[in-house]
């Protein structure tokens, strides 16, 4: 059964215009404000399998939040269909609450003033967890997240990597089977980060959770999650495999070329050469014009190359060029 399945959903906000007098306020007396429907989710469809580690992007003001709080429940749609976990999320929130887990960088369900425990003790209250169930687990989240030795400290005292890892781990206690991350690496140094990646990772790996990532930090991205879903003005602007999204929606692609050669040349249309060192040949590939395995080709067969290094263009740069519409597929879908 699919984690989130998400059928040509759609949410108008209604807001209140202007009413035409910006100069006084009589004319407000007697003229109606006007109503203007905002469109913040158009027509979406996806849907992720059970397990997978999905990035949900887009530029702000794109309906990343208004779809995470159709998905949680917060808010109805004006029409289309959801479930998550087999359940139409507005219908029952409660029943909902059971089986997703929520983070939210910059929001806490931790009380500020207690001890990390207390509110951990009062989460699994909530959900009605067993006390041996409880102890079990908060002892291999606690171990996993490394927060064992912060749990008696109040959460006021804890840095906000400490107090995230915490928060992670107050998710998972009731064991869901999707975890959905708002920017949860925000405010984070990188060791921070790096660990809170390879916690999730080994989380996603070792339990099968899901786990559904909005974030602006590329890094995340690209070390978290195996599939990105972008969209723009509530529309859906892609859906693919992150390795495909590199590959296909950007032109340029560098080769770094070593070489017997002191001097290496290579000239091919399109292919433009950005450094030119001793024994060192670095290529920019517009595969537009010549595709890379072409490039590879002509240099093994015109110079004696020690090495070959095609690199991957960094996500950052694949979603602006996305976002400027400089990027499109180079192969059919």
């Amino acid at each position: 059964m699919a984690a989130i399945v998400v059928e040509h959903l759609s949410k108008t906000f209604r807001s209140r215009g202007r009413t035409g007098g910006e100069h006084g306020r009589l004319p407000r007396l007697f003229r109606p404000p006007l109503r203007q429907d905002v469109s913040a989710v158009r027509d979406l469809s996806f849907e992720i399998a059970a397990g997978e580690r999905v990035a949900f992007i887009g530029p702000n003001g794109a309906g990343k939040s208004t779809t995470l709080k159709i998905l949680t429940g917060i808010l109805d749609p004006t029409s289309g269909h959801a479930e998550v976990a087999g359940i139409v999320p507005w219908r029952q929130r409660r029943r909902l609450a059971m089986h997703i887990g929520i983070v939210f960088g910059q929001r806490s369900q931790l009380w500020y003033h207690l001890p990390v425990r207390a509110s951990l003790e009062l989460i699994a209250a909530i959900y009605a967890i067993n006390a041996e169930t409880y102890r079990s687990r908060l002892a291999r989240l606690a171990d996993s997240f490394e927060i064992m030795d912060l749990l008696d400290r109040p959460v006021a005292q804890l840095s906000l990597g400490q107090r995230i890892r915490a928060e992670i781990v107050a998710a998972l206690l009731h064991a869901p089977r999707l975890l959905l991350l708002d920017e949860p690496t925000i405010g984070l140094d990188i060791t921070a980060k790096a660990a809170l990646r390879d916690h999730l990772n080994a989380l996603s790996r070792e339990e099968g959770t899901t786990v559904l990532l909005t974030s602006h930090d590329t890094g995340d991205i690209e070390r978290i999650c195996e599939r990105v879903i972008l969209i723009d003005h509530g529309r859906l602007l892609l859906d693919l495999p992150l390795e495909r999204l590199r590959r296909e929606f950007l032109k340029t692609r560098t080769v770094v070329l070593a070489t017997d050669e002191e001097h290496p040349m290579l000239a091919l249309a399109g292919v433009a050469t950005v450094a030119a060192e001793p024994y060192r040949l670095t290529l920019a590939i517009d595969t537009t014009v010549t595709p890379i395995e072409r490039v590879v080709e002509a240099a093994l067969a015109r110079l004696s190359l020690r090495d070959i290094v095609i690199e991957n263009p960094p996500l950052e740069a694949v979603i602006a060029a996305i976002y400027r519409g400089e990027a499109g597929p180079q192969v059919p879908p």
